[in-house]
């Protein structure tokens, strides 16, 4: 294959956005060099003032297949994910049956996989009460990490685990070098605030708000610290959701403990004080805070305490939303966002200051090293896959059922008026997606931390 030059005014590297070219032979980048010193011969594709960056990486998402393709599947959240530039998905252990407790699950996610993704994948691995033994296996088949989670799920096919199962379950992550993803939620303060709201408005988004306290998050968190410091295991707190965590998160990595934090962009986009009564498809665990905390989520992405955002793709029937009913205690908590974060994020992101760059770095470069994948995934520079998104920052646009492409079009982002659009999205140098269109059959990949060869899925 002929060499080619992907060019633009606005390439975005880890330490400049200006005019380069990105010179990729067949599927990998093989360097970034100016536009001036492109090689004769070379086909060149210039994108002008729209920007070139690195294929976006999300680290959470729930894809459900197999067991619940009619919640989402490998198909639709693969295509999804094109359409928002994402070359890159780990899919979570639960929600999918069975879910990803032993080597067999695994097994049968992959032949689920087979011939449906439009971009690659990986899949975590999960921590529950009774697959301790199931560990070791998982890590040999090459899962990037193990998910777990300290309150009920939400489903009858994943059991939350204790302290107690949990320090069982350590030693094996830490003989990996695994990391641990943690819901970071305990049961206690959300049973309490629950009983004190019998009889309470739950069509109010007061009173789902008011279920599930900062203080459920903060002993979560504070279980959690003390864990890393006994294990010395890596510990990833997945969609953080209070600001009130900050510090002591602050203060646990000025010690050095291996911690990672991630938030998502509905809690960096929306505030309580602007959800409705009955807005269900507002509904997530834990839940969107007020403006205020909104605001330290920020500051915690600007002083490097929030490693970076994934998307907690949460999708379900429209049923399960109670859409007519408007009940927070029973709808289902999730919210869909995989052809909509990148714009959502930049609207925000650029509102308060910061860089393309930025988003680069909390959204390809982050979520990659999270998952055992920061040698080829996740930013433009020699060796790594030629995965690379044109994005359009400056297009105003309002979110209409038709950009979702995710299996049910239903979304809190639905009206919304967000700057910046996903025009084109390539994996390992194919276009997958323009404008609208999907081209070509799915060739998207799994990626595993085994020797193993890779599967074409």
């Amino acid at each position: 294959m002929m060499l080619r030059a992907f060019t633009s005014n606005r390439v975005v590297l880890p330490t400049a956005t200006d005019a380069f070219a990105v010179l990729v032979d067949a599927e990998k980048i093989v360097d970034v060099i100016p536009r001036t010193k492109i090689p004769p011969s070379t086909e060149t594709f210039d994108f002008g003032d729209l920007a070139i960056l690195p294929g976006l990486v999300d680290s959470h998402v729930h894809i459900n297949e197999p067991g619940r393709t009619e919640w989402e599947g490998f198909r639709t959240a693969t295509c999804a994910a094109a359409a928002g530039g994402y070359t890159l998905l780990v899919d979570m252990p639960l929600n999918c049956v069975p879910s990803t407790t032993s080597v067999h699950a695994l097994q049968a996610k992959r032949t689920a996989a087979a011939g449906q993704c439009f971009v690659d994948w990986a899949a975590w691995g999960a921590v529950v009460p009774d697959n301790h033994g199931q560990l070791v296996e998982l890590a040999a088949e090459g899962v990037p990490g193990f998910k777990c989670f300290l309150i009920h799920p939400g489903t009858e096919d994943f059991a939350m685990v204790t302290e107690t199962q949990l320090r069982a379950a350590l030693p094996r992550l830490k003989e990996a070098n695994l990391p641990l993803l943690v819901h970071a939620e305990l049961p206690g303060p959300i049973d309490s605030a629950t009983e004190a709201l019998r009889g309470a408005d739950w069509r109010s988004y007061a009173t789902y708000l008011q279920s599930r306290p900062d203080s459920a998050e903060l002993a979560a968190i504070d279980l959690l610290v003390k864990l890393s410091q006994e294990s010395g295991c890596r510990i990833h707190i997945v969609h953080l959701a209070t600001a009130s965590a900050l510090e002591k998160l602050r203060d646990a990595k000025r010690q050095g403990l291996p911690i990672t934090v991630e938030t998502c962009p509905h809690y960096l986009h929306f505030s309580s004080e602007e959800i409705p009564n009955g807005s269900t498809v507002h509904k997530c665990a834990p839940p969107v805070r007020n403006r205020e905390n909104r605001e330290g989520l920020w500051q915690g992405l600007r002083d490097g305490t929030l490693d970076l955002v994934a998307t907690d793709h949460s999708p379900c029937p429209p049923a399960m939303k109670q859409l007519e009913h408007g009940d927070f205690r029973i709808a289902w908590g999730g919210i869909s966002s995989l052809s909509l974060a990148l714009p959502v994020m930049w609207t925000e992101a650029q509102r308060r200051g910061f860089t393309i760059a930025n988003i680069a770095q909390w959204m390809a470069a982050g979520p990659s090293k999270l998952a055992g994948l920061a040698h080829k995934k996740g930013r433009l520079a020699p060796g790594f896959d030629a995965d690379f998104v044109i994005f359009d920052l400056d297009a105003e646009w309002t979110v209409t059922p038709a950009d979702l492409h995710f299996r049910h079009p239903i979304s809190p982002y639905l009206g919304e008026r967000i700057v910046g659009k996903v025009i084109n999205t390539y994996l390992r140098g194919d276009c997958i997606y323009e404008q609208g269109n999907f081209l070509g059959s799915p060739r998207g990949r799994e990626h595993t931390l085994t020797s193993n060869p890779r599967r074409n899925n």
